[in-house]
């Protein structure tokens, strides 16, 4: 028997594309893009095309597992049969259930620490089932702040909302900025529109201090030395201002604080920033001029900007932009960064925060995820957090392998060796955190659930549709926590609610823009776009703010007419209007307007070459992994054939006598790391770069990660990936 499901990629991109899923005889046969989704269409990004060898890898965790070896790392052959026992589902709930029992007992509730991030992005799969088994248990919260949270707030600062320009209307573009987006590496479904754009006159300029793919196919690159956003933005501000080529009209209505902005960028000439920025004077004044005539204009900015120490202020000052020059009111105008504010689905209602109540009367403590190495080791050496009290004593790991992707790896190594941290991991996969876990639980692929899927790419939502039965005896996040909830004891009725009945409760939510759209429908149209049209006041309530311009529900050719949400101001911020000055931040002691400071970890920070380590890292993800996902594959890992290298600039490699293939060290004060040179000018001089791999992948048994620090950005509590010194050296063995 064949059949065909529709389901939707819930990987972490922001494209959540429609997927269609061939099932003969029970089993998956084969994976395409739906080709009637309005904006991915039909097509898939390489690794998400060859789905099938994940989800019949033979390296799958089919069934529970116990620890029978001592932690440490497996290297890449992963013996799994060495190392871990298989029990039953049985024998595994109840021996976590005993475990996570007697630490509350000895420590108290928040002993223990919930980990995940973006392994899935399903609203169910990723935060619905597990917030409520925590919550009731009155375990330690976690701050998921290690990807998204500086931008996030750097962009609400100024405009109050995640909200931004629609992928569709970059077509109608004429002039492109690509600023710290690769977007043809990670937001592949974008790249059609600009071409689009591109066919019709339109210029795409790419800002990004790598030469990335993206960049590779601009019509112009500027490599901008990492960090310095801000003072390029603001000298680009400097201009605009000075040539009076900001609008006027649009500023004066809805804005507040251009006196300030003024004042402030007359501090920043294009002679000034070509010093910090590694652009000249003259490009940046071309840039600014263009920018502000060749209409509409529209910036494409990615949360590479914001993986520096003021990766926040950046952010804030690239939102100014389009606010300054009023391209929010134009078809094809504005700014993206995240799309998520517009979903508003009805999150307490999954997450059920209030039942934190009944295990401690109050909200739990909250721990950054950014800084792990440092809370499990606060007990033994408190460095970077406070000595945590109680301290962590049970870590329980899902959508996440924080043994690869955090910050700071020999310490999260080091704290995730501690004989009496009791690890639980619920993977598809054995991986660098599988390496010290107790006990690891079987998890589903996207194949084997039903989830509801959001974006932050687009604006259509999507039911995604189980279309075979789990393989082995592996079991979804929201199935694993009703289990364990019950095996705890748990007997509030939220722990027996049904997949569908979720999805129900998540789309009955006061944002207008979810109005009439329902489960049944979701799955008989496979997606649908936000209801934008005809909800002006009610959307007031949803963001708070006076009333979002609509244009007509459909265009004249029948299609879904654009959102322009900032076309005639009413932004929800505080004064209702975007702000260049910022009383919010006045008060959180940041500087109210925006101002460029350079990290201490850059070629002009305070330390990085008093400390002997002169070169800038860029710590890159890679263009065919999502993070530290497909990176086990083989399909996958033959489309990153650079993994493993260090790029260098030929200036900075003849300077060490390193030459194109020799084995080099990589090191600073946290650790160090043998990678392959390759000298092929991808960076500018200064600029050192390397890709995130497993770190049992690598023969010393690390990743890039050993290399970076823990320290947290100006906002949001976010991870500081690109403020990164060190210095290189020929390897000796």
């Amino acid at each position: 028997m064949k059949r065909v499901v529709h389901a939707a990629c819930p990987h972490d991109c922001p494209d959540a594309c429609g997927v269609l899923i061939t099932i003969e005889d029970g089993r998956a046969t084969r994976i395409q893009g739906d080709p009637e989704h309005p904006v991915t269409r039909g097509f898939l990004c390489a690794k998400v095309a060859k789905y099938l060898d994940r989800v019949y890898s033979p390296g799958r965790v089919l069934y529970p597992m116990r620890r029978v070896a001592p932690k440490g790392p497996c290297g890449a052959g992963a013996p799994a049969r060495e190392v871990f026992q298989r029990i039953s589902w049985d024998e595994a709930l109840d021996e976590i259930t005993h475990r996570l029992r007697r630490i509350v007992a000895e420590y108290g509730c928040e002993s223990i620490l919930p980990y995940s991030y973006g392994g899935t992005l399903g609203a169910l799969n990723g935060a619905s089932m597990d917030r409520r088994f925590f919550h009731r248990l009155g375990a330690s919260q976690l701050e998921r702040s290690i990807c998204s949270t500086a931008g996030e707030e750097g962009l609400k600062s100024v405009i109050g909302i995640k909200l931004g320009t629609e992928p569709e209307q970059f077509a109608h573009a004429r002039y492109i900025i690509a600023w710290g987006s690769n977007i043809h590496g990670n937001n592949v479904h974008l790249w059609p529109f600009i071409e689009e754009a591109r066919r019709k006159g339109a210029k795409l300029v790419v800002i990004d201090p790598y030469r990335t793919r993206t960049a590779k196919c601009a019509d112009w690159h500027l490599p901008i030395h990492p960090g310095t956003d801000a003072a390029l933005a603001l000298g680009l501000m400097h201009v605009i201002i000075n040539e009076n080529l900001f609008d006027a009209d649009y500023v004066s209505r809805y804005t507040v604080g251009l006196e300030d902005l003024k004042a402030r960028a007359q501090q920043y000439p294009p002679e000034e920033v070509a010093h910090w920025t590694g652009i000249s004077a003259d490009d940046i004044r071309k840039l600014a001029r263009e920018y502000a005539t060749e209409r509409p204009s529209v910036i494409r900015v990615n949360y590479g900007i914001q993986r520096s120490e003021r990766g926040g202020m950046s952010m804030r000052a690239v939102t100014m932009l389009p606010c300054l020059i009023g391209s929010w009111k134009e078809l094809g105008g504005g700014l993206q960064l995240s799309l998520s504010g517009s979903y508003g689905l009805n999150r307490e209602a999954l997450e059920m925060p209030e039942l934190m109540q009944k295990a401690l009367g109050r909200p739990a403590r909250i721990v950054n995820m950014v800084q792990l190495g440092s809370v499990l080791n606060s007990a033994i050496v408190p460095k970077i957090v406070p000595k945590m009290v109680p301290p962590i004593q049970a870590l329980f790991v899902y959508n996440s392998n924080p043994a690869a992707v955090c910050p700071n790896h020999n310490e999260v190594v080091r704290g995730l060796m501690r004989p009496d941290l009791f690890t639980v991991v619920h993977e598809q996969f054995f991986t660098d955190t599988t390496d010290y876990a107790d006990i690891v639980l079987p998890a589903t692929t996207f194949f084997e659930h039903k989830d509801l899927q959001t974006a932050y790419g687009h604006y259509y939502l999507q039911v995604s549709n189980q279309a075979m039965d789990p393989v082995g005896e592996c079991r979804s996040n929201v199935e694993m926590f009703r289990a364990l909830a019950e095996r705890m004891g748990f007997e509030d009725d939220c722990f027996r609610e049904t997949v569908d009945s979720m999805i129900d409760r998540a789309l009955d939510s006061p944002n207008p823009w979810l109005k009439g759209i329902t489960r049944d429908r979701l799955e008989r149209e496979r997606h649908i776009r936000l209801n934008f049209a005809g909800n002006e006041d009610a959307a007031t309530n949803h963001v708070g703010t006076d009333a979002f311009v609509r244009p007509a529900e459909r265009s004249s050719e029948g299609t879904a007419a654009p959102f322009l949400p900032f076309a005639q101001g009413n932004f929800p911020t505080p004064s209702g209007k975007a702000e260049f000055y910022s009383e919010t931040l006045k008060h959180q002691g940041l500087d109210p307007v925006v101002a460029f400071t350079p990290p201490d970890e850059s070629r002009h920070g305070s330390r990085s070459k008093a400390a002997g380590f002169p070169l800038e890292l860029l710590a890159r993800k890679p263009d065919n992994h999502l993070n530290s996902s497909f990176a086990n594959l083989p399909s996958v890992r033959k489309m990153e054939p650079w993994i493993g290298d260090l790029e260098m600039h030929p200036t900075d490699a003849e300077a060490r006598g390193v030459r194109n293939g020799d084995r080099i060290r990589a090191f600073n004060s946290r650790g160090e790391i043998v990678l392959r040179a390759r000298v092929d000018g991808a960076v500018p001089p200064g600029v050192v770069a390397a890709r995130l791999d497993w770190a049992r992948f690598s023969p010393g048994g690390g990743n890039i990660n050993v290399l970076t620090s823990e320290k947290l950005t100006d906002m949001g509590n976010a991870a500081t990936f690109y403020s990164v010194s060190v210095e290189v050296e020929l390897f000796r063995a």
